[in-house]
């Protein structure tokens, strides 16, 4: 059944936690996964069970914790299952769909085989909300930036589903699809609005070409 989320009291307090550097979702974003660990696997089965809720979070490097887990990021975004296939060597195809950011208030002593985290919603309360139409973004920069970028590094774009996207479509998933560092990354889900994140993919983006064009190799 399909299900929405419309206001911050019907979210959990409490979520199973997948840290993956460099993997970010954004709200109303598509995030395709590969799960085959155990304790992933069975992290999407108990989702399943409850609210399909995962929330997703990168491991911060700059972070030091005793343990052999790495500290995580405070920021991170829930997502929900939204579609599934289980493969034939018992891998989970999935695919999470945005629903908001929260704030780490803390991680949980569980029982689990994956880790757990007491979170807040309230600060991105907002998320939940349809974007304006209105929304400040300057559409015409992105976009020209993104055009700079694609022929820098030859990369082949469906421009007609580009031209036609939606502000927050197309600025998030520019954003969770971009080749940045897991910092810059962090960066854009963390931006406090839509119109912030296009000017920090843009401002990011311009980085990227600048190290290209002194010679070093993009992106790495």
């Amino acid at each position: 059944m399909k299900r929405t989320f419309d206001d911050i009291d019907a979210l959990p307090r409490v979520l199973p936690v997948f840290p993956l550097a460099g993997a970010v979702v954004l709200p109303r974003g598509q995030l395709p996964l590969n799960i085959f660990e155990p304790r992933y696997l069975a992290m999407v089965d108990d989702a399943l069970k409850a609210n399909r809720l995962i929330g997703m979070i990168q491991p911060d490097e700059k972070a030091f914790v005793s343990g052999p887990s790495p500290a995580l990021h405070h920021v991170g975004c829930a997502g929900r299952i939204t579609q599934l296939a289980e493969m034939s060597d018992g891998r989970y195809v999935i695919t999470l769909t945005g629903v908001a950011r929260f704030d780490v208030a803390e991680e949980l002593r569980v029982t689990t085989p994956y880790r757990q985290c007491a979170v807040s919603f309230e600060r991105f309360a907002g998320d939940l909300l349809p974007r304006p139409e209105n929304d400040g973004v300057d559409r015409e920069s992105v976009l020209r930036t993104l055009r700079l970028f694609a022929d820098t590094n030859r990369l082949k774009l469906e421009w007609s589903e580009i031209d036609h996207a939606p502000n927050e479509a197309l600025v998030n998933a520019l954003s969770m699809m971009s080749p940045f560092s897991p910092g810059e990354k962090q960066a854009l889900l963390e931006a406090a609005d839509l119109k912030t994140r296009a000017e920090v993919l843009v401002a990011i983006t311009e980085i990227e070409m600048a190290r290209d064009a002194g010679g070093r190799t993009p992106l790495q």
